[in-house]
């Protein structure tokens, strides 16, 4: 048995959450000790325990079930991420300790209602791409065991793919969140840094790391993100949103592509991805090569310079102490961080700053890049041969992310000729984490294969969630598409929505003496449902595009035809008294047409 998605899971049980404990029953007869891509599974007592918190909380008043946005879903989470009274080990068992305080992330998540059912399974200290450097056994691809899982975040990776929890927290400094669900045929999201919380976290590199969350489906990605980011004083590497980026992509995205790709001669992947290219452009997105010279100096710099100093940092007292301890690749590459100098180490920081300035110069005028999420992929046998030379090679289009500040999500893409999954990867500039997820889930829904190995197909869309950082605003005149002032929008990062009417609640009337010309619209008890333009605009752009706005105009709350209530624009009634009623002709751009043609 697989458990349902995230959006399904709550929706079964928001109605009878005493049902919980049951589920749980089911659940846990389903988690096998002999699976290595768990290090540790919940004991029965600790379930109870957090459900229990859970139930007590609804039972005795104190919270509603809607207070739990994620009521009991089960998650799994990398075993570098402190959960209270779970072992932390790293997968190295010389090194595992027991944490009395959950990571800032799981506790974030436990409060909405999520229920840890155990740790999974991953590269040692979080160092390799590939799944299998760990004393608890390769984690095996869950399409054809022969193969790697990806890494380091393998396990995590691995239960969501087999539907075992709804979701899994892995960690992704040079692609540990990207590669694995590229290999298994799910979600991965790579936030941008800083926004999920690393307290609690071991680190690999600190200035790189990121928590990173997998699911079957880009909304409950999305959806657990917004539960378990914020800013976090206790971590000093935490950010605050801006809150300057995008809502979503263009309605035509624009989308940079490598101008020469390599996928090592393995003529599965290269195919595959030639496949989602041509799907891409079917479905109407501009596809622009670009020089990807500067992307793959920015990526070599990860493990061939002296940022590899970090990871010694990060396991020095323990490299120290008992190295004899440790995987013998891990280790190789800790020790390799010994050969750098401080001057080296800042000198690695200056080219670091050089190529990052240069590569977000070169995504300016794009709404994202897309890349294969690894350019090939190898048996556990392989590995075993060339462990140094292979990792490189996945590491390909995912090691210089961090390094220059972006996001990226992992999605689906079309099937290698061989069964094999073949994920892409979109990588924007930093924040633009929702505009990623809003592509994604129509992507997803347009691809529409089986969720990871599972045999589940996507559920139908929930209901529109409305960006927190975002303003949504109906557009009635000059601002709307095509329009004179449309400008005042799309320059602040701004997107357009959809089409509405407001409700039958308004008059409309075109202004005396204005340029360029504009209407007013006002509240009556005798009116109609009137045309507008949705647009989400980002809230630090909101003030100073409402800043432009001159008398009689105004932005107050308009209620729309389904009872939404947004900003938008409304004018003095004293304006009125010389203004033509337009109001029969339903809108701003019909009265313009019928005007003119008149």
């Amino acid at each position: 048995m697989s458990v349902s998605t995230l959006s399904e899971w709550v929706l079964t049980y928001r109605q009878q959450p005493q049902q919980l404990v049951a589920a749980y029953q089911q659940l846990n007869a389903n988690l096998s000790r002999d699976d290595n891509a768990w290090i540790y599974i919940a004991s029965h007592d600790e379930i109870h325990a957090q459900l229990t918190t859970i139930l007590h909380a609804i039972n005795s008043g104190d919270k509603q079930v809607g207070d739990y946005p994620l009521l009991g879903v089960p998650f799994a989470v990398k075993d570098n991420i402190d959960v209270a009274g779970m072992p932390t080990s790293a997968a190295c068992p010389a090194f595992t300790w027991t944490p009395q305080q959950d990571a800032t992330v799981v506790a974030r998540l436990k409060g909405a209602g999520a229920v840890v059912v155990g740790k999974t399974n991953l590269d040692q200290f979080a160092t390799g791409l590939v799944g299998t450097r760990s004393p608890f056994g390769a984690v095996k691809n869950t399409f054809n065991p022969d193969y790697v899982s990806g890494g380091s975040s393998s396990g995590s990776a691995s239960v969501v793919a087999r539907g075992l929890v709804c979701f899994s927290l892995g960690t992704d400094t040079a692609g540990s969140g990207r590669v694995p669900a590229g290999f298994n045929n799910i979600v991965g999201l790579k936030p941008t840094k800083g926004w999920l919380s690393n307290k609690g976290v071991l680190p690999a590199c600190r200035l790189n790391d990121c928590v990173s969350i997998f699911a079957l489906t880009v909304a409950d990605v999305q959806a657990v993100a917004e539960v378990a980011g914020g800013y976090d004083p206790q971590d000093p590497y935490s950010r605050h949103n801006p809150k300057t980026s995008p809502a979503r992509f263009s309605e035509t995205p624009r989308f940079a592509i490598p101008d020469k790709l390599e996928f090592f001669a393995d003529i599965h992947s290269e195919a595959a991805f030639a496949k989602t290219l041509a799907r891409l452009e079917q479905q109407g997105a501009e596809l622009v090569p670009i020089d990807f010279s500067a992307f793959t100096q920015l990526a070599e710099q990860l493990y061939y310079g002296a940022w590899v100093a970090e990871r010694t940092v990060a396991v020095g007292e323990f490299f120290r102490n008992q190295p004899e301890e440790m995987d013998p690749t891990v280790r190789g590459i800790v020790a390799n961080g010994l050969n750098y100098t401080a001057c080296d180490a800042w000198q690695a920081e200056y080219t670091r700053a050089e190529l990052a300035q240069k590569i977000n110069a070169q995504l300016a005028g794009f709404d994202a890049l897309v890349v294969p999420t690894s350019p090939t992929i190898h048996t556990i046998a392989e590995m075993a041969q060339e462990p140094v030379r292979f990792n490189s090679q996945f590491g390909t289009y995912t090691n210089f992310t961090n390094l220059a500040d972006l996001c990226a999500q992992a999605l689906p893409g079309d099937f290698r000729d061989d069964g094999l999954p073949a994920g892409i990867t979109l990588i924007a500039p930093a924040w633009h984490d929702r505009a990623l997820s809003q592509f994604g889930m129509a992507w997803q829904a347009a691809i529409n294969l089986p969720l990871g190995a599972t045999d589940k197909l996507l559920p139908a869309p929930g209901a529109e969630k409305i960006s927190s950082n975002h303003v949504r605003v109906a557009v009635v005149g000059a601002h709307l598409r095509g329009m004179p002032l449309n400008h005042q929008l799309t320059t602040r990062n701004a997107v357009f929505i959809k089409e509405a009417r407001t409700a039958a609640s308004y008059r409309l009337y075109a202004l005396a003496n204005t340029q360029p010309a504009k209407p007013g619209l006002a509240r009556s008890q005798e009116g109609q449902p009137i045309a507008v333009e949705l647009w989400d605009i980002p809230q630090a752009c909101f003030g100073e595009f409402v800043a432009e706005i001159p008398a009689p105009l105004g932005i107050g709350t308009l209620t729309l035809e389904d009872g939404e209530s947004v900003k938008g624009f409304i004018c003095e009634s004293i304006a009125l008294a010389d203004a033509t009623d337009i109001t029969a002709w339903g809108g701003w751009k019909a009265w313009l047409a019928r005007h003119h043609s008149a």
